[in-house]
């Protein structure tokens, strides 16, 4: 794209030694033309985006992961889409999220789905729900009623064209780690729950794997499985991100 990428961490920049992340955004708009942040907190890349005067990009928080869900959104145009209505192939098309349904990829489903007009039901084990912060999010923008939590993984992937997963173990859970391994152990995608979805589907994961705990290895690299088409589809849809951004504020 011709631009000139900097890796900053708070130690590279004032926040590692007590700036605001509000005098950071002002500063940091001065110098670049955008940021793309990968932080713990949601807070903390809205407050960039609110008081800093370029763009911002969401490349993960706890809350949110917008950049996966265009890049699966892509992947699968690309297999069901005619030349010219690649957002329209995936209208009515159903996704079955199965596991820590309250995860930041689970949560940024829920806002594609609605987004793109398909449907999304998310199954795994009783508590594991979204951020109380997300269901306000999803009120706000009339999404409350569009979408589906179940307890039963096979009530989920019924009819599915898509079952996706995620690792058990997100990002600030590792305390949680071997109670989240009990309780969600029903919840692996193995060969029978993707067999139960609609004949045809994809197996989707946004990596990495831990195979043997979401998901086995028999389905992740079996021939319905397009995670690494998810992987390499990161790389262009997020070209096509900042290019429509810088094109924007050109």
């Amino acid at each position: 794209l011709g631009g000139n990428p900097l890796f900053l961490n708070r130690n590279d920049i004032q926040l590692g030694r007590g700036e605001t992340i509000a005098d950071t955004a002002r500063v940091l708009s001065r110098f670049v033309h955008g940021l793309v942040v990968r932080t713990f907190d949601q807070a903390e890349v809205q407050q960039l985006a609110d008081i800093g005067s370029i763009p911002v990009i969401n490349a993960l928080t706890d809350l949110l992961h917008p950049c996966q869900i265009f890049a699966d959104a892509f992947t699968l145009a690309e297999r069901w889409g005619a030349e010219g209505d690649l957002v329209g192939s995936l209208r009515g098309r159903k996704i079955a999220f199965v596991g820590d349904r309250g995860c930041n990829v689970a949560n940024s489903w829920i806002l594609g789905a609605n987004l793109f007009g398909m449907k999304i039901s998310l199954a795994g084990p009783p508590g594991f729900d979204a951020a109380p912060e997300f269901n306000a999010l999803l009120a706000r923008e009339g999404y409350a009623e569009a979408y589906e939590f179940t307890t039963d993984p096979y009530a989920a992937v019924r009819d599915a064209d898509v079952v996706y997963t995620d690792v058990w173990v997100s990002m600030g859970k590792e305390e949680e780690t071997a109670e989240r391994i009990r309780v969600m152990s029903p919840f692996t995608v193995d060969a029978r729950l993707f067999a139960a979805a609609r004949p045809g589907a994809y197996f989707m994961h946004c990596l990495p794997a831990h195979a043997g705990q979401e998901v086995t290895r028999e389905v992740l690299e079996g021939p319905r499985s397009i995670v690494f088409d998810q992987a390499e589809n990161r790389l262009h849809m997020q070209k096509a991100i900042l290019a429509t951004l810088a094109r924007s504020c050109a």
